[in-house]
């Protein structure tokens, strides 16, 4: 499995555009083969920052995803609508689930 992290800061008059761009993205990436979960959340410190986090079956899911023509669109809204660059981070992850015993 896969940990995918990432964040996006909006001008104060691009949040909302940018919020639903986020939105509609997060609805669609769910639907993809191999997405265990995808989400966005405002910053409680920084209000104008979006924080995403999703978890992938896998890279080739992820890589699946990553060429869907949403997530380019997604991608070109973000650049024409934040005021910092993003920053995403993949991260590889075992899954352990402990057992009572």
């Amino acid at each position: 499995m896969l940990i995918v992290t990432g964040s996006v800061t909006a001008r104060p008059e691009t949040f909302e555009a940018l919020r639903r761009a986020a939105l509609d993205h997060v609805a669609r990436s769910r639907t993809e083969p191999g997405c265990l979960t995808h989400s966005v959340h405002v910053d409680c410190e920084e209000p104008l920052k979006l924080f995403f986090y999703e978890e992938w079956a896998d890279r080739a899911a992820l890589d699946t995803h990553f060429a869907q023509p949403g997530s380019g669109a997604f991608m070109r809204a973000v650049r024409e609508l934040a005021a910092a660059g993003t920053r995403v981070r993949i991260l590889p992850v075992e899954d352990r689930t402990e057992r009572a015993g």
